[in-house]
């Protein structure tokens, strides 16, 4: 969840650390801290509540001054977001530095066993205890050395984490380790560069090494890169990896915030997600990872969807997908909960994980269950060699390249689309959908990029226009029916993260067995109501909401008459097949709610309390 930079080479480090942490900003903005190693191996360190501006506003006098440094955003676990409990720590000799994300789970009985020892302790965080863990190591025994210090302390705690380590006696080292959270090196020339993701230092090397689940890895100019497992300190040969990752995919590209940019770029994201899979001229879907475990799907008892948050409402349209052209049952779990049920889970069971990230640690805890539960795991997430990548048995990425924004826009619609191609590809492949359909499917699916193009154009002004009559509003409704009532989830999950205001998403059978009560001349309510699906019955829901004086804001097809007649402001988007609308519907509610964040002052791209990607349970 929070952000770790480290660099060690021939650059100021600082400014390598300080442009590097702006970069990471996206997982954690409540506070900010940097330690550099000066000329005289002393440990000079800053750190304030805050953001990354924050923190440069105080650190200037650390500029040109070390070769050796490293960085943290924070995202607060243990404590509150304060001076004191921002990152870096130091150990109670002074000599030790570490940064972390993650949470160490039985800190206090190690808190309390240091503190016997005669250890004192500044702040509220699990991070401090560990720190000094390392200490105690070191001084337990002189013939410890600082690398092997920390393989003894992270071998003492559980939990999730990613650490980097400095110690004043070890010059020019960095010490780092991972356990559940990601940690990219970056291989320079002459120079090393650690961060949560490859983004900090993508302009200065194309290659980097993922460390995996389990290893640490001591990083100097002299000795390069050594990785060794953390249980048996087994020496790893590094994978070096070429990045995919460009400059330009992590810029606003003249954007007012990357949120704004992320949904126009969602013509391009469904296109690349796409791209090599659905070939329509030749009347074929190719995805390796389901043609080449086929007959797992084909006679699979049910297929378990596990995810959180706009992943989890891309799951619940999955489900609709899944059962009404491959007919095979489908059932969407919370991640946070699954594991904690004693769910039944068998051999005979496919298991979909969806996360934006390929990090989120409820998703990873619910898929370790299953796997030993002997379910078939199918990953489906953006980032490349990510830890739910890695722990599945096969699966897709979605290609809507790098999401900065904290919610979740581009890799939303992208997930729907890699769903489509696996519901229509065992459909076909099992009988249940017919050619003649298949074909008239997949090129109209093939045509969603150019209908999102429409949509962005013609209604970015209109919905923009919208936002502005509801900056005060405190409630909002969200209602859909059948494939858009989880579309209705997500416009109301949106609204919520960026502006503050509460929202709620709703069957609009639903409204009247409870929410109806809500409504008075004071309530806006989002209505999605294309042609297609249920539309006699939004109808009705209409008129429901008119003669309790609700305000209406309805998303229809072009050129509709009823639910328009009755309704105070009206969205125009493209006709598609039912299946398809909550692809198009989802951008004016993006735009919406992207619009009346921004006339509310509220930080589109950083909402409080939250951060992107989500590390521990």
């Amino acid at each position: 969840m929070c952000g770790i930079v480290g660099y060690t080479g021939f650059q100021d480090a600082y400014e390598i650390v300080i442009n590097g942490l702006r970069r990471l900003e996206y997982r954690g903005y409540d506070s900010a801290g940097i330690v550099l190693e000066d000329g005289n191996n002393k440990l000079e360190v800053e750190k304030t509540k805050g953001k990354v501006d924050d923190l440069v506003s105080i650190s200037g006098q650390l500029k040109g001054k070390a070769k050796i440094g490293m960085g943290h955003t924070r995202w607060a676990t243990h404590g509150v977001p304060s001076d004191r409990n921002s990152h870096p720590h130091l150990s109670n000799n002074g000599k030790i530095a570490i940064i972390h994300n993650g949470i160490i789970e039985n800190y206090d009985t190690i808190k309390t066993m240091l503190t016997e020892k005669g250890f004192s302790f500044k702040s509220e965080t699990d991070t401090e205890v560990l720190v000094n863990l390392i200490q105690y190591f070191m001084d337990l025994n002189a013939e410890t050395d600082f690398p092997t210090a920390v393989r003894y302390a992270l071998n003492e705690v559980y939990g999730a984490y990613a650490i980097t380590v400095m110690h004043e006696d070890y010059p020019g080292v960095l010490v780092v380790g991972r356990l559940g959270s990601p940690l990219a090196i970056g291989i320079g020339d002459k120079e090393y560069f650690i961060a949560s993701d490859a983004s900090p230092f993508v302009e200065f090397t194309k290659e980097a090494i993922y460390l995996e689940e389990g290893h640490m890895a001591t990083i100097s100019l002299d000795h390069g890169v050594d990785i060794r497992t953390i249980n048996e300190n087994s020496k790893i040969e590094p994978e070096i990896q070429e990045l995919k990752l460009s400059l330009e995919q992590i810029e606003k590209s003249g954007y007012e915030h990357f949120m704004l940019k992320e949904i126009f770029e969602q013509p391009k994201s469904i296109h690349d997600t796409m791209r090599g899979r659905l070939l329509v001229e030749e009347g074929v879907i190719k995805m390796a990872g389901i043609w080449d475990y086929i007959e797992k799907f084909k006679n699979a008892n049910r297929i378990i969807i596990i995810a959180c948050g706009t992943s989890w409402h891309a799951g619940l349209i999955g489900e609709y997908l899944i059962e009404e052209y491959a007919r095979i049952p489908v059932e969407v779990e919370y991640a946070s909960e699954f594991r904690y049920r004693n769910p039944i889970i068998t051999d005979k069971d496919v298991v979909i994980a969806i996360s934006q990230s390929g990090e989120t640690a409820d998703t990873m805890a619910a898929l370790k269950l299953a796997k030993e539960k002997g379910a078939f795991i199918y990953g489906i997430c953006n980032v490349v060699d990510s830890s739910i990548a890695r722990i599945t048995d096969a699966g897709s990425y979605t290609h809507a390249g790098p999401e900065i924004g904290v919610a979740s826009t581009k890799a939303f619609t992208a997930q729907l689309t890699i769903l489509t191609l696996i519901a229509f590809k065992l459909g076909k492949h099992n009988g249940n959908l017919g050619n003649a359909e298949f074909m008239s499917l997949i090129a109209e699916l093939d045509a969603i990029p150019k209908k999102i193009e429409e949509v962005l154009d013609s209604t970015h002004e209109l919905v923009q226009n919208i936002a502005k009559d509801f900056v005060n509003a405190t409630n909002f409704l969200y209602l859909g029916r059948g494939y858009n009532y989880p579309a209705a989830l997500e416009g109301a999950l949106k609204l919520k993260e960026i502006s503050y205001i509460h929202a709620e998403g709703y069957p609009a059978a639903e409204m009247k067995h409870g929410p109806i009560a809500l409504i008075d001349e004071n309530m806006p309510i989002v209505i999605i109501a294309p042609k297609k699906g249920h539309y006699d019955k939004i109808v009705s829901n209409v008129q429901e909401i008119k003669a309790r004086k609700g305000k209406v804001i309805s998303v229809v097809n072009c050129g509709d008459t009823q639910v328009s007649e009755i309704s105070d402001y009206v969205i125009e988007i493209p006709e598609t097949s039912e299946c398809f609308s909550p692809i198009v519907a989802s951008v004016p509610l993006q735009l919406l709610a992207y619009y009346i964040a921004v006339y509310r002052g509220a930080n589109v791209d950083q909402p409080r309390n939250l951060a992107k990607s989500v590390t521990v349970e």
